[in-house]
């Protein structure tokens, strides 16, 4: 066999060397642009091609917040506090989505079928579902807000199938998200509101309805934190890790407490369906610290189905708060006050070194009459001969009023008059309660005109506030007003919010507004002095007793003082006969009050009651609410009885020697007959 012998490489011709060396020389520059390649693309441009992968295989979401709680007042009792109750809170629910290019385009009818079948409870169709499966896209949703009772029917269904069918179980997925929740239902529903469904497209922050989500909409705002999650057949979409953590919102703790809310509630209801009203609302405050305990109003608003009240425009109205958007004419309520200003007078005309305008106890004229720039004479709704300043409450007799303030007008001038109820008494002026829309009512002013160019302010307007006409007041006002009278003459300002706090992540809590420690309570600037308001709450004592306007306002086994009223609602222009407003305000116990609650009952029909009188008048139409809820209250915060003796004839727990205010009920009673014989 022949044998090959290797040339020694002397032996190799230049040629070929050359050719050698060239091949050497290209293999070393092919290999170093694959240095230079992996260089540039492992070093230079790493940072961009691992965007690019990373990209390819994650996705980032946007881990969700809970939206800030609003808290019951539990405090109220506070001998016995019970734990935080939330009135809104915010539960988890899930958003369904597929990523329709992980999905074959021969299992995506199937797929598309039985989740719509999944779905057919929430109203989904499957050519809508279907639908999306076609687009061109990593990410559609298909169903919002699913329980996760539903996200796991779902998925007990999908992995098993993915897994058969070689699908990329990241295909379809769940994002969770937080939905407002009412745990009691349609209870403060007016005040408390709520918000939309949708977020903000650009915020993806919730989008408040009215109310107090509304009016704490910046502090309830969180911040969402962010989830990584793999995009790969071995890796689910449900599962990743938080790389932000969410913010949540702060907490609203409210004045407002559940169970006096909910005996409100029912109360007003019963009350407004008895009176055939069109409806009815009843505020409760405390009148030391101005913490209102009840916003109740029917018909309700039901927070979780808003969609249905904002598109029916007959059910909108019943979204508004009432007690604070519609002012109307406080009537006889606005006696009450005419007194304390008349009473102030005196005060005044001792500063000056002048008598008195007139005496509490002083026997006056009442029979009908002209004053100065009417054409027509003032006149009670039953004809009395005399009355002092206690029997004109009790009776709420209107030419007395005006006999005293003309007294007023002559002595201090109309503008003394006009400033003592702008600036004691507030009418005219927002209460800043914090809801939105609070209207500041009306209080005439000089030298303005009306829309039909008459003056707000003319010769007779006087005479017209002081039995609570040409005014305008909300019911805030109103309820302020008589506050000052139950907390001994301080000033006081309604509020719905106790506390704000925002819980931190390391479990400590950051006050964000604290309402609590005494910044509101009344201790600071009398307006009235204590002898006038003594005199008033004795005045307003005999109006729920026997002879009085409003007896059954009478919350038998306490004592208690207010006010009623019947006032004519304005239609097309002029004041109706038949369409009323009806309202009693009253504070209890009338020593120490714990509250003062107005009950306002709107257009009751017009008709007699037989051995009752009529249903439109106030003594009838608001007064029982006022006793019924005045009654379960006081038991609720534990007050014992302060007139364990004043119960009606018949009721063994009657005792007239030892009951609160019948011995001065008999004797205003004498002297009121002797007068007026």
């Amino acid at each position: 066999m022949p044998t090959h012998k290797r040339r020694p490489l002397s032996s190799i011709s230049s040629k070929d060397q050359r050719r050698l060396i060239g091949v050497a020389l290209f293999l070393l520059f092919l290999f170093s642009l694959l240095v230079i390649q992996f260089f540039r693309i492992q070093i230079v441009q790493h940072e961009k091609w691992e965007k690019q992968a990373y990209s390819q295989h994650t996705t980032i979401v946007k881990e969700p917040f809970k939206r800030g709680v609003f808290y019951s007042n539990t405090s109220v009792k506070s001998a016995h506090p019970s734990s935080p109750q939330a009135l809104v809170i915010d539960v988890p629910k899930f958003h369904l989505y597929i990523d329709p290019k992980s999905v074959p385009e021969d299992a995506r009818d199937l797929i598309a079928a039985k989740l719509a079948s999944f779905l057919e409870g929430e109203a989904h169709e499957h050519g809508v579902i279907r639908a999306q499966f076609d687009k061109l896209s990593r990410s559609r949703k298909l169903a919002m807000w699913l329980s996760g009772e539903k996200k796991k029917e779902i998925e007990e269904w999908w992995r098993p199938y993915a897994k058969k069918k070689r699908i990329a179980r990241n295909a379809v997925y769940f994002v969770k998200d937080y939905r407002r929740s009412y745990p009691f239902g349609k209870l403060l529903g007016q005040a408390l509101h709520t918000v939309r469904d949708l977020k903000d497209e650009t915020t993806e922050q919730m989008i408040p309805t009215g109310g107090l989500e509304y009016v704490f909409n910046e502090f309830l705002q969180g911040k969402p934190g962010k989830r990584l999650f793999y995009r790969s057949p071995r890796h689910q979409m449900d599962v990743g890790h938080v790389i932000e953590e969410p913010q949540n919102g702060a907490d609203v703790h409210l004045t407002v407490n559940h169970c006096l809310q909910a005996i409100a509630e029912e109360e007003i209801e019963a009350q407004v369906k008895k009176t055939g009203a069109k409806r009815g609302w009843a505020l409760m405050m405390d009148p030391y610290t101005g913490e209102v305990l009840t916003i109740a109003q029917y018909p309700f608003f039901y927070p979780k189905e808003y969609p249905r009240y904002f598109n029916d425009l007959a059910l909108l109205e019943e979204t508004q708060v009432k007690a604070m958007t519609d002012p109307f004419e406080p009537g006889s309520t606005m006696k009450a006050l005419t007194m304390a200003v008349c009473l102030m007078a005196n005060e005044e005309m001792k500063k000056l070194g002048k008598p008195p305008i007139f005496d509490p106890v002083e026997k006056i004229s009442v029979t009908p009459r002209l004053f100065p720039g009417r054409t027509k004479p003032i006149k009670d709704i039953r004809n009395h001969k005399y009355m002092n300043m206690y029997m004109a409450l009790q009776k709420s007799s209107n030419v007395y009023m005006s006999q005293i303030l003309n007294k007023v007008i002559e002595e201090l001038g109309e503008t003394w008059y006009r400033n003592v109820l702008q600036n004691i008494f507030g009418f005219g002026q927002k209460t800043g309660i914090e809801l939105p829309g609070e209207s500041q009512g009306l209080l005439p002013r000089p030298g303005k005109v009306h829309p039909n160019g008459t003056l707000e302010w003319s010769r007779p307007t006087p005479y017209s506030l002081a039995m609570g006409h040409n005014i305008l007041a909300n019911s805030f006002q109103m309820l302020r007003c008589f506050a000052i009278i139950a907390n001994g003459g301080y000033d006081v300002k309604p509020t719905l919010v106790r506390k704000i706090v925002r819980q931190l992540p390391n479990g400590d809590e950051q006050v964000l507004l604290d309402n609590v420690g005494g910044s509101n309570t009344c201790r600071k600037n009398r307006l009235l002095d204590q002898e006038i308001v003594r005199q008033l709450v004795c005045g307003m004592k005999y109006v729920t007793k026997p002879g009085g306007a409003a007896r059954k306002a009478d919350i038998h086994g306490y004592t208690e003082a207010g006010k009623t009223s019947t006032s004519e609602k304005i239609i097309g222009g002029a004041y109706s006969k038949k369409d009323h407003i009806s309202t009693f305000i009253g504070f209890a116990p009338a020593d120490q009050p714990r509250f003062v609650l107005m009950i306002v009952i709107d257009e009751p029909v017009y008709r007699y009651v037989p051995g009752v009188g009529g249903n439109q008048y106030g003594g009838n139409c608001a007064a029982p609410a006022f006793a019924r809820i005045g009654k379960r209250s006081l038991e609720y915060l534990g007050v014992d009885p302060d007139d364990p003796h004043g119960y009606l004839t018949g009721d063994p727990r009657r005792d007239p020697k030892k009951a609160d205010w019948f011995p001065e009920v008999e004797a205003l009673q004498a002297l009121y007959e002797k007068w007026n014989r």
